[in-house]
Order: C-alpha cells, then sequence, then structure tokens
C-alpha cells in the first residue's frame, strides 16, 4: 500500500478517562466513560469519536461515488451509530449502522451509492469481516 497520509494521535490518562490528542494539536480533549456505562459523560468517548470519522469518511467515499455516477448529490449527509457491547469471548465488539440520506435520487439509486460507497471507504475495508455495519438509505 502506497501511504498517502498519516495521522497520529495520544491517548493518556485512565484509558476512557483521560485525554486525546493529535500530533499537530487540531484535536485536544478530554475522555470520559458515557452515563450508560456509569461514567461522568462529561467529555467524549472513542465510540463517539469512531461514529464521527466513520460518517466523515463514507460521506467522502459517497460523494466520490456519486459525481463518478453524475447524480445529484447535493444536500448529502450521512449518520452513524455506534455500538458498544460484549462479544462471546469476554470482550467487547462493536456494530456500526449508517444512514445515508440523499434526498435528490430515488431510493434504489440511493442504495447503489450507498453500496458502492461501501466498497471504497477506507474505513468500510477496515471493518468489513470484522464487525457488524449495516448501510440504510434514510426514508426522509
Amino acid at each position: 500500500m502506497q501511504v498517502l497520509y498519516t495521522a497520529e494521535a495520544l491517548a493518556t490518562g485512565d484509558g476512557r478517562n483521560g485525554r486525546a490528542r493529535t500530533t499537530d494539536g487540531k484535536i485536544d480533549l478530554a475522555l470520559s466513560f458515557p452515563k450508560e456505562m456509569g461514567g461522568s459523560g462529561q467529555g467524549t468517548n472513542p465510540e463517539q469519536l469512531f461514529a464521527a470519522g466513520y460518517a466523515a469518511c463514507f460521506h467522502s467515499a459517497l460523494r466520490m461515488i456519486g459525481g463518478q455516477a453524475k447524480a445529484n448529490i447535493d444536500d448529502s449527509a450521512v449518520g452513524a451509530r455506534v455500538g458498544l457491547g460484549s462479544n462471546d469471548e469476554g470482550g467487547f465488539a462493536l456494530e456500526v449502522t449508517l444512514e445515508v440520506s440523499l434526498p435528490n435520487l430515488s431510493r434504489e439509486q440511493a442504495q447503489e451509492l450507498a453500496d458502492a460507497a461501501h466498497k471504497v471507504c477506507p474505513y468500510s475495508n477496515a471493518t468489513r469481516g470484522n464487525i457488524d455495519v449495516r448501510v440504510v438509505v434514510a426514508e426522509d
């Protein structure tokens, strides 16, 4: 693989109750367990960061595919929901739902573009076979 870009970040403190920052200083934030997991919920958490990154990356892939298809991708958006739960081996696992909004296309066209984006998105390629990822077209 020819590397085009490398991001670098450091987590310190007590893992989920600590800080995360990138080496360029563009991200520097507090981490905390969500309230649902007994934490304060005062900071962000790895699942929120993953959801934001995956949504942005998938949206970029979707816009690239849509542009190649000369589809009307104006007002497009991608939402990501990342779930964290126990797995069958005593550890933890993630699941992701990506909700794609392409309001200027038919449902069928939108699903075709979303499926094509899922094949080229780096996050989708990294998670394929490792976690459950559902790609759905938004109803609205």
